[in-house]
């Protein structure tokens, strides 16, 4: 899990970091906390899936 806080930055430093949140995300989720109509942190949970090995029938 990832978290970073955002203390006065604009909109567009607010979406880059949304988009870098999401990048090469393939399991998991981003979620955004805002207060007072302003996002104050975006968490990143990241989530690894493991495939079952092969079944080996002879």
């Amino acid at each position: 899990m990832t978290a970073t806080l955002l203390d006065g930055q604009d909109d567009a430093s607010i979406l880059r970091e949304i988009q870098s949140a999401l990048h090469g995300l393939k399991f998991g989720s981003v979620e955004i906390t805002v207060h007072n109509g302003q996002v104050v942190q975006i968490e990143r949970k990241e989530k690894f899936r493991r495939q079952p090995p092969a079944s080996k029938h002879a």
